[in-house]
């Protein structure tokens, strides 16, 4: 009888039971009266699993969501909290506290006309309040901004405004334009979207690079500033290569924060502007942003797991101008193969290296058989296949044909690539384009012709040659030219290579068997 009571009654007083407010770990939509604003501004909160079972203080990390959305939409759609807690379980982060704010249509800055102060808001109200309701770490050190898109700007302007509140900055496919992408906007989207935030309504042209817009764009921040103001702001930025007109102005930013030495990371990744690529950036962000609340340098990306297959002993066949390696089976079968041309100036440890890696994804079923021909940056292309495919069974016609390019080999390829039509698919390493060339060649040659070649960009975001590979991507992503686009973690080399290799072959066995 006495169970029966306490279920009924569970039922009948579901507040005082299941809701008990102290309780709650995930909060959504609570609200407090902004005296700044003029209104409630609603938050939600996403606490530690241990936070009711310690008296711990924590760091904060601010969620900032874009355009359109609202303080809910981390929680729904990014999953936060299923994924902070099993990172936290796994150990690989330090627990966290995630407020989730609501950021109307602000682009978390304050508007030009003064009547909508989001960013006072956000720094002289909302921060002490949730200092004053959790058990916070309250200082810059242990206080994070992230955002995907409009969340992306606001997860940078405000550490960028604010360096004495926030230390660390983690922005998402960043919604920010170039002054060029603003003066050229359409009336309608420039007025809705910036205009009334930088004071800029109904001007054209040049006259919407407004005072009040440098005072508040990134771009202008990190160019005027006296960059060692920002010494202890730690920044990763994240964006995916499906982007539209925000492949350009990340890129172009990047290439600016590393011209004038502004430390950060920058990574590309598969994907476009939706939640899955957010979700996907998740477990490198929330490292880094641990890392950075225990005051240590990042311990860098998690990688993905390796590919199925172990490392075969591979005979590689010394011809006289380049070398191959011919898949298990080849003596024993009449068929012809497809054939990847790897060009730059290997050793031989590392071909070898190259062909036994190789040789086990086939072993293991993740690349299908093919063989494998290694040539420098000086070989003839032309003559290299030639000879390649009067000597061995390898299936004639350039959709059989697939090119990884290594280091300044890349530039040769590429000419190769762009001016003939001899491989299916190109691969670029670290590569050193020649920017004018391909800007020449893209715009001379047909649309049929450049579609018929798909392209594999890879660039080490620390490496030498980051503004040549963003531009070409930029290029590549304006002109329609299929590719896709990686930036990872590195300074280049063998090993970095290496890393990237699997994924740039699936990429050129798609293309072969498209």
């Amino acid at each position: 009888m006495k169970r029966f009571f306490f279920i009924l009654a569970v039922v009948l007083c579901p507040q005082q039971f299941l809701f008990s407010g102290d309780l709650f770990r995930v909060e959504e939509s609570l609200s407090f009266y902004s005296n700044i604003l003029k209104q409630e501004v609603k938050y939600s909160v996403c606490l530690p699993a241990d936070y009711f079972k310690t008296k711990k203080d924590y760091g904060v990390v601010y969620l900032l969501h874009g355009l359109g959305d609202d303080e809910s939409s981390w929680l729904e759609y990014g999953r936060i909290s299923q994924v902070a807690d099993r990172y936290v379980r796994e150990k690989e982060i330090v627990p966290m506290i995630f407020v989730m704010p609501q950021g109307f249509r602000s682009y978390y800055v304050n508007d030009y006309a003064g009547s909508f102060l989001y960013q006072d808001m956000f720094v002289k109200e909302l921060v002490p309040l949730v200092d004053s309701l959790y058990r916070t770490i309250p200082d810059k050190q242990h206080r994070a901004a992230m955002g995907y898109s409009m969340g992306g700007f606001g997860a940078l302007v405000l550490p960028l405004k604010h360096p004495g509140v926030f230390s660390v900055s983690v922005p998402l496919s960043i919604s920010i334009r170039t002054d060029e992408q603003y003066i050229t906007e359409d009336a309608g989207e420039w007025d809705q979207q910036w205009g009334r935030l930088f004071g800029g309504v109904g001007l054209t042209g040049k006259e919407r690079i407004t005072g009040y817009y440098m005072e508040n764009n990134p771009f202008y921040i990190i160019q005027n500033s006296d960059i060692r103001n920002f010494r202890n702001l730690k920044v990763y930025i994240d964006n995916g290569d499906d982007e539209q007109t925000l492949c350009r102005s990340n890129e172009e930013l990047h290439i600016l924060m590393r011209r004038v030495s502004f430390p950060h990371e920058f990574r590309v990744r598969n994907g476009g502007h939706e939640f899955v690529y957010w979700r996907e950036a998740l477990p490198n962000a929330l490292r880094f942003i641990s890392d950075a609340f225990e005051q240590k340098d990042y311990r860098g990306d998690d990688r993905a797991a390796n590919p199925p297959g172990k490392n075969k002993t591979v005979t590689r066949i010394k011809e006289m101008d380049y070398s191959l390696v011919l898949p298990e089976g080849y003596s024993t079968a009449n068929r012809k193969y497809p054939v990847i041309y790897f060009m730059g100036n290997f050793s031989a440890l590392e071909m070898d290296k190259i062909g036994a890696s190789v040789a086990g994804w086939i072993e293991a079923g993740s690349l299908p058989p093919l063989i494998l021909a290694f040539a420098n940056e000086k070989s003839d292309i032309k003559k290299l296949i030639a000879n390649a495919e009067s000597s061995y069974r390898i299936r004639e016609g350039y959709r059989f044909r697939a090119i990884v390019a290594y280091g300044n080999s890349g530039n040769t390829a590429l000419k190769a690539c762009l001016d003939t039509l001899l491989f299916t698919s190109c691969a670029i390493f670290d590569g050193n384009p020649d920017a004018g060339y391909a800007e020449k060649a893209v715009k001379e040659t047909d649309r049929k012709t450049l579609s018929r070649t798909w392209y594999y960009i890879d660039s080490p975001d620390k490496g030498l040659n980051f503004a040549e590979n963003g531009f070409l991507h930029i290029l590549f992503r304006e002109a329609d030219v299929y590719h896709e686009y990686r930036v990872r973690e590195g300074e280049g080399g063998f090993d970095w290579l290496m890393s990237g290799l699997y994924e740039a072959l699936l990429f050129s066995q798609e293309k072969i068997h498209k």
